[in-house]
C-alpha cells in the first residue's frame, strides 16, 4: 500500500518552518536542550495544522459538524444578533488537541460574513458567545433555508481564519477556515430543526451529522 502524507492547512506553513528553522539554528549553534525543545514544536505545531481527508454524508437536508471537538450546548434562544428571531443553537469546542479546520455545515450561498473583534475567554465558557472575538457566516440554502456558523476565539487562540466570501455558494463539508490554538464554533439552525447528538457527545468536522433541516421546508 502506497504510503500518504498527512494533509496540513496551509495557514500552517509559516509557523512549521520557523520552529524549524528556531531547531536548526539551535543545533547549529551546539544548543542541544534548545534544539530538542524546537524539534518537539516543530512536531507538535505541524500535528496541531493536519488536515485529514473526511467522508462527507451524501444527505442534502443533514448539517454536517463544522468542527471537530465536544457537543457543549444544545438549545432554543432567541437570537438578535445574526438570525433575528428564534433559532437553535448548537455549541462545538475544540481544544488544542483536536483538528482544527472548519467545515461548511450544509450547501448555501453566503449571504453575509460579520467579523468583530472582542476578548478571549474561556471558549468553553458561555462569556465566550458574547464577549470574544468572532466571524460570523451567514448562509442561504437552495430552499431558501438561512443558518449562521460563527467562529469564536478562545482563551489561546487569537486568530480566526475565514476564507468564504460574500456571494460563494459552498457545498457541505468543504474546507472554509480554522482557528488557531484552541476555540469553538457556534451554530444557529432553524428551531425546528431535528437535533441528532447529544450534549457531551464527541464530533467530527465533516463527517457527524448534527441535525437534521426539517422536511417541511
Amino acid at each position: 500500500m502506497k504510503k500518504q502524507h498527512l494533509p496540513l492547512a496551509r495557514e500552517g506553513y509559516p509557523f512549521i518552518f520557523f520552529c524549524a528553522f528556531a531547531a536548526l539554528l539551535c543545533a547549529l549553534l551546539g544548543l542541544t536542550a534548545a534544539t530538542f525543545i524546537g524539534l518537539l514544536l516543530t512536531t507538535f505545531v505541524t500535528w496541531f495544522f493536519r488536515d485529514p481527508s473526511r467522508v462527507i454524508p451524501d444527505d442534502p437536508a443533514a448539517i454536517v459538524c463544522p468542527a471537530d471537538g465536544r457537543v457543549i450546548i444544545i438549545k432554543e434562544m432567541d437570537d438578535d444578533r445574526f438570525l433575528k428571531g428564534r433559532v437553535l443553537k448548537i455549541s462545538i469546542f475544540m481544544n488544542i488537541f483536536n483538528v482544527h479546520v472548519n467545515r461548511i455545515p450544509c450547501l448555501g450561498r453566503v449571504e453575509r460574513i460579520l467579523f468583530k473583534p472582542g476578548k478571549f475567554y474561556s471558549a468553553d465558557n458561555e462569556k465566550a458567545a458574547l464577549h470574544n472575538e468572532y466571524c460570523a457566516v451567514t448562509l442561504a440554502t437552495p430552499s431558501g433555508i438561512r443558518y449562521c456558523v460563527v467562529q469564536v476565539a478562545g482563551l489561546i487562540a487569537r486568530r480566526i481564519v475565514c476564507r468564504a466570501e460574500p456571494g460563494d455558494t459552498i457545498a457541505a463539508g468543504r474546507r472554509y477556515g480554522l482557528i488557531r490554538f484552541g476555540s469553538r464554533v457556534d451554530l444557529y439552525l432553524p428551531p425546528d430543526t431535528k437535533v441528532e447528538v447529544q450534549l457531551r457527545q464527541k464530533v467530527r468536522s465533516g463527517e457527524t451529522i448534527l441535525a437534521h433541516l426539517s422536511p417541511d421546508k
